[in-house]
């Protein structure tokens, strides 16, 4: 069982930065893709991005699409959501997920495809 724990969150102003990680233990991580979603007060936790087993394939929510940027450490068991030009809208408890790696599946963008969570980590964007 693959147990991971979501860290970097934190209070920044608006058009700043931060860097979430997660870390993972347990089974081969190279076996599972990787995907980040929020959840903000009042509302449905929704997919922002994912990540391939090998890193070479990427997908975005179109709503953070050229600000976040999400990656993968293999070697370290860790996957990374670099987010940049923050906005209060962003604000939101933050969790990574791992999905198991299938033949001839597409990158996973629902909560229904993911076999994993992080605990979750808060993010507030000041304005």
């Amino acid at each position: 069982q693959v147990q991971l724990v979501d860290s970097g969150g934190g209070l920044v102003q608006a058009g700043g930065s931060l860097r979430l990680s997660c870390a993972a233990s347990g089974p081969t991580f190279s076996n599972y893709n990787m995907g980040w979603f929020r959840q903000a007060p009042g509302k449905e936790r929704e997919f922002v991005a994912a990540i391939s087993w090998s890193g070479g394939g990427t997908n975005y929510a179109d709503s953070v699409k050229g600000r976040f940027t999400i990656s993968r450490d293999n070697a370290k068991s860790t996957a990374y959501l670099q987010m940049n030009t923050l906005k209060p809208e962003d604000t939101a408890v933050y969790y990574c997920a791992a999905a198991r790696w299938r033949v001839g599946a597409g990158l996973p963008t629902t909560e229904r495809e993911y076999n994993y969570w992080g605990q979750g980590t808060q993010v507030t964007i000041s304005s």
